[in-house]
């Protein structure tokens, strides 16, 4: 009977890796040239009906600031323990920022988007600068930013 429970444990502990499975995403976002400060920026995953899943990147280190990136902040509740670890210097004008996260295989070509909201002191707000679709396909493909941002692309 030991011995049975041991295999069904060892057997399950390896089983289990292939379950879930995770790639890297590197993430590029190019922001245009502009006259103003650096930008803050949010990178998230929603869901096919746009609702907030995860946080990705927040460019920007001064969380008084997070309020002005509007669907990002509403949607993840502001909740500084969700994003601890996941942020950086805000971006200038003309700059890129290059970061890799892990994605889970499951969200891919699965409805979900990748979403990107910048702002800079004095300029307006930018909601969804980008909406880009999780898919196998679009990944490599860039994708114009709405406002700040110039280009978007994720890669696989």
């Amino acid at each position: 009977m030991k011995t049975t429970a041991a295999i069904l444990v060892l057997a399950s502990a390896l089983a289990l890796p292939s379950l879930a499975q995770a790639r890297e995403v590197t993430l590029t976002t190019e922001l245009k040239g502009y006259n103003g400060d650096g930008a803050y920026m949010a990178i998230y995953l929603t869901d096919a009906d746009g609702r907030y899943q995860d946080t990705l990147w927040v460019a920007g280190r001064k969380s008084k600031y997070y309020k002005h990136l509007k669907d990002w902040a509403r949607g993840g509740g502001m909740k500084r323990a969700e994003y601890d670890g996941k942020t950086g210097a805000s971006l200038t004008s003309g700059h890129t920022l290059t970061t890799t996260v892990e994605l889970d295989d499951s969200l891919f070509d699965a409805g979900y988007q990748l979403r990107v909201d910048t702002s800079v002191e004095d300029l307006r707000d930018q909601r969804a600068d980008v909406i880009a679709p999780l898919t196998t396909a679009g990944a490599g493909q860039p994708i114009d930013g709405r406002g700040y941002v110039k280009s978007f692309t994720y890669q696989l």
